[in-house]
């Protein structure tokens, strides 16, 4: 059985130029970058070239990229050198859908270390409540971390238009671009972001990864403390052949970007369009005009979502019902809860994330089964009866 994937926001394929890339460097071309001799200096040289390739995507500087292990690292990072540099400032902000490795280190930092945390509520639209944002912000703010885009809707949050107003106010600003990089234009020097964090398995790249983007002049302390590598920020012996793997995926992440915007998202919006017109009792989670070009989050009413799973799987087809970092839970995602998603809706909440490699014949196969499926599991609900929800 072939395997349609269509879970490209929990983690993707790693592109086959990406491995051709990397394989040198697990077997003939194994120095250490930071060696002084020249079998060494040839792999330092390839590093350069991938922190180079990274910053051409976001627009940054090479020296402001900082290599890391992945998205969460780069997080915990950024958040962490926040309040080391304004130790006096003990209130942080975040939204309420944010991933847990924004959302549970706000939570640790409230219960452990006393921080004052406030959660900016999204409206039933995912769209961030920036007025109860900027109400919140004063002098003891030590920093402020939203997403770009939120990985189970979506939706993409005013970055820009927040980090000015952060920006004016003396104010860190952290992204957490995991899920916009490579789908959306993505320039740091434009948009004035203190720190975004990027991930590699989210852009075929392999899993173990990640970018962390440190403007110039920001007073940045090490999260993880050790050798002089990666400037001083960053201990650790280079991840070498997985960084230089990253900065292939980036350069193909740039070359795609406009194919994401335009073929990409003319499949989603088919899935999408087909499905609400072929099942009964379907909404769109999210607003709509205003999404990662890829992700389609879409609730059929009184089912259950890890049924749907379950039998999608048997075609074939891989989805997810969230974000894979929450997943395992029988409880509706807290970004579902957060926007007031009907309780007999959130369960039945299906996330299709697709990448370049899908095609309408594979969008032809999911409406396919789905139609089925749906009914299927109507027939066996107590919350279902003549064609509509009870």
């Amino acid at each position: 059985m072939n395997v349609i994937y269509t879970d490209n926001n929990a983690t993707t394929k790693v592109a086959d130029e990406v491995i051709e890339e990397m394989m040198p460097y697990f077997g003939e071309l194994y120095g250490n970058p930071s060696s002084m001799h020249t079998f060494g200096d040839q792999v330092g040289k390839k590093v350069k070239q991938a922190r180079q390739r990274v910053a051409d995507l976001i627009n940054a500087d090479p020296d402001e990229i900082v290599f890391t292990s992945c998205g969460t690292e780069s997080d915990n990072s950024a958040i962490y050198a926040a309040i080391n540099a304004f130790p006096e400032r003990k209130h942080i902000i975040t939204s309420n859908v944010e991933h847990p490795a924004i959302k549970n280190l706000f939570s640790h930092l409230a219960k452990k270390e006393g921080y004052e945390v406030t959660f900016v509520p999204v409206d039933k639209k995912g769209q961030l409540n920036t007025k109860v944002l900027y109400e919140s912000m004063s002098e003891n703010t030590a920093i402020i971390s939203l997403m770009w885009a939120n990985n189970e809707t979506g939706v993409i949050f005013p970055i820009e238009e927040v980090a000015q107003k952060a920006r004016e106010k003396g104010i860190v600003f952290h992204t957490d671009a995991v899920q916009a990089t490579g789908k959306l234009d993505i320039d740091v020097k434009k948009t004035g972001v203190d720190m975004l964090s990027l991930s590699g398995h989210k852009i075929h790249a392999p899993k173990g990864i990640g970018v962390l983007y440190i403007k110039k002049g920001f007073k940045f302390t090490p999260y993880l403390i050790g050798g002089h590598q990666e400037d001083g920020r960053r201990g650790g012996t280079e991840n070498t052949a997985f960084i230089i793997g990253l900065g292939k995926a980036c350069e193909l992440a740039k070359n795609n970007l406009e194919l994401m915007n335009t073929e990409v998202k003319e499949l989603r919006d088919y899935l999408q369009s087909q499905l609400l017109e072929k099942i009964a009792g379907t909404t769109v989670n999210g607003v709509i005009d205003n999404r990662l070009p890829n992700t389609l989050s879409i609730g059929f009413d009184a089912v259950e979502g890890e049924s749907i799973l379950l039998l999608l799987d048997r075609e074939g087809i891989c989805a997810s019902s969230g974000s894979a970092c929450t997943s395992g839970s029988l409880d509706p995602s807290h970004v579902l809860v957060a926007m007031e998603v009907p309780f007999k809706s959130a369960h039945g909440t299906i996330r299709f994330s697709l990448s370049h490699y899908n095609t309408k014949d594979e969008m032809d196969h999911i409406i396919t089964a789905m139609v089925p499926i749906i009914e299927k599991l109507r027939l066996m609900s107590p919350f279902w009866k003549d064609g509509k929800m009870v």
